[in-house]
């Protein structure tokens, strides 16, 4: 049994509301106490892990007990930690929209496998936040990668990774898929 000093339900919660919850409960704790986060949000995995990396944040782990994710944090010390960034090169939907078919163009859709299945920008490639650092050899260094998730909180963690990794032309789009209006393909059709 692990000891912990706050419990946050963002059961039922999907991206980002998890993170803002886990944000707001951290500061509320002391440095060395530990937060579990419970989540049903599958995504909220990589969710957790990405935040805590960057913020300077240990992650120490989840557990998945009946289908509830126990994501467990330990806020650090004050020296420790860092104040969170965020991406600076952004574009908007619409932006994407006049882009995506350039052959210069690379759209990236870190969410979670199902989310993409039922409704993603045609051409894009689907690699969840979870799985980039394993699959960041897949992507193209000469193409502009836009960077895309449900409303751009996973992809901006994502773009600061590909950022810190060598990649030069990446791009956060916001809002994300919760407001792009433009066509969509999917598994399901």
């Amino acid at each position: 049994m692990i000891k912990v000093d706050m419990i946050v339900d963002a059961k039922g919660l999907s991206c980002p509301m998890p993170i803002v919850r886990t944000k707001k409960a951290i500061g509320e704790l002391q440095s060395g106490q530990v937060l579990e986060v419970q989540a049903t949000d599958k995504g909220s995995k990589a969710d957790m892990k990405a935040w805590a990396e960057s913020t300077g944040h240990q992650y120490l782990g989840t557990i998945e007990e009946d289908g509830v994710l126990k994501h467990y944090i330990r806020k650090s010390a004050e020296h420790e930690t860092r104040n969170e960034v965020t991406f600076p090169h952004v574009v908007s939907n619409e932006q994407l929209q006049e882009k995506f078919h350039d052959p210069d163009s690379f759209v990236l859709d870190v969410r979670e496998p199902a989310e993409y299945a039922f409704g993603h920008i045609p051409g894009a490639v689907s690699i969840p936040l979870g799985d980039l650092d394993s699959r960041m050899a897949e992507l193209p260094k000469d193409k502009t990668i836009y960077v895309v998730c449900r409303t751009g909180t996973r992809s901006d963690l994502a773009a600061q990774k590909l950022a810190e990794n060598g990649f030069d032309r990446v791009r956060n789009v916001i809002p994300g898929m919760s407001q792009w209006n433009g066509p969509l393909d999917s598994a399901q059709s």
